[in-house]
C-alpha cells in the first residue's frame, strides 16, 4: 500500500490574505523530486481548537494508514503559537522541555550574544523565555534547522508520523527535505507517478463521462481528469482529458483514451506529459 502524505498550514496571515501562502507548491515539488504526491492539505487559523482536531485527525490518519504529514507554522513562543501545545493536546500526552532542543536553543542564544558583542546571559526573562520553543510532547523527535538552530519536532503515530516544521519557508523547506531523505527515504520513488493528458476541442464533459468510466475500470489504479477551459487564449473552449498514476498503467491507459477519443470524432491538440 502506497503512503500518502499530507499537509497542514497553521496561521491566521494566510487565511486573512496578509501572506500568500507558498508552502503548498514547494512541498509538490519536494515530493515529486523523490517520486512521491501530495494526497491532501488542510489550511487552519490561529485558534487552538480548529488546530487540535486538524491534528487530531492527522495522527489517526498516521496510525489508520501510515500517512505521513507536514504542519507548517506555529511552533514559535508567542501568543499565538498554540502548534505545539495542540500537537500534545491531540495526542493525550504533556508538553516537555525536550534536551536536545534545549542545548540547541541555547547554543543559538550564545551565537546572537557573541554576534551583537553583548555578554551571554542564560537567565535573563527573555532568553529564559525562548526555551518555550523546545517544549514539545513528550515522546517527540527533533528536527534540525539549518537557518537559526531552532529544531521543529516529529510525532511518531503507528506506521506513521506528523512533521512539525516553522511557517518561514528558508527555515521549513530544508528541514521538510531533511526528514524526507533522513526518516522515509525508504519511500523514495516507491510510489512512482506519471500523468498523460490531451487537449480536446469542441466536446463536452458529460460526452466524454462514459469514457472516463470505462478507462477507470479497465485500468484499475488509473485516475481519469478533466480539467475544462472556457477562455485558453490558444485553445478558446477545451477539456485537458487525461490519466494519472503509475507509470506502467499510465503508459497501458493512454492509448486506450486517445482511441476511445477518436471514436467520437473528437479535434485532438496537443499531447503533454508530467
Amino acid at each position: 500500500m502506497s503512503t500518502h502524505f499530507g499537509l497542514i498550514i497553521i496561521g491566521d496571515e494566510i487565511l486573512s490574505g496578509k501572506r500568500a501562502d507558498k508552502h503548498l507548491p514547494k512541498t509538490i515539488e519536494l515530493l515529486a523530486a523523490r517520486g512521491l504526491q501530495l494526497s491532501y492539505a488542510d489550511y487552519v487559523g490561529d485558534e487552538p481548537a480548529r488546530i487540535t482536531a486538524v491534528l487530531a485527525r492527522a495522527f489517526a490518519a498516521a496510525r489508520a494508514s501510515g500517512d505521513v504529514v507536514f504542519s507548517c507554522g506555529g511552533i514559535g513562543a508567542t501568543p499565538d503559537d498554540h502548534t505545539r501545545q495542540c500537537a500534545a493536546d491531540a495526542l493525550g500526552v504533556a508538553l516537555a522541555l525536550h534536551p536536545k532542543a534545549e542545548a540547541l536553543i541555547r547554543e543559538r542564544m550564545q551565537d546572537v550574544a557573541k554576534e551583537q558583542g553583548v555578554p551571554y546571559e542564560p537567565d535573563r526573562h527573555d532568553n529564559i523565555h525562548r526555551l518555550n520553543m523546545g517544549m514539545f510532547p513528550v515522546g517527540a523527535a527533533i528536527i534540525p534547522n539549518p537557518y537559526n538552530k531552532i529544531p521543529g519536532f516529529s510525532c511518531r503515530a503507528g506506521a506513521g508520523a506528523v512533521h512539525f516544521v516553522p511557517g518561514f519557508p528558508v527555515m521549513a523547506w530544508p528541514m521538510i527535505e531533511w526528514v524526507l531523505d533522513t526518516d522515509h527515504a525508504d519511500l523514495h520513488q516507491q510510489s512512482a507517478y506519471a500523468e498523460k493528458s490531451v487537449i480536446v476541442m469542441g466536446s463536452m464533459e458529460a460526452t466524454l463521462t462514459p469514457l472516463m468510466l470505462a478507462i477507470e475500470a479497465n485500468y484499475s489504479g488509473v485516475k481519469v481528469f478533466s480539467l475544462p477551459s472556457v477562455d485558453h487564449p490558444e485553445y478558446g473552449r477545451h477539456i485537458e482529458l487525461g490519466v494519472k498514476g503509475p507509470p506502467e498503467l499510465v503508459n497501458a491507459a493512454f492509448p486506450a483514451l486517445l482511441a476511445g477519443l477518436h471514436t467520437f470524432n473528437a479535434k485532438l491538440g496537443p499531447e503533454l506529459v508530467r
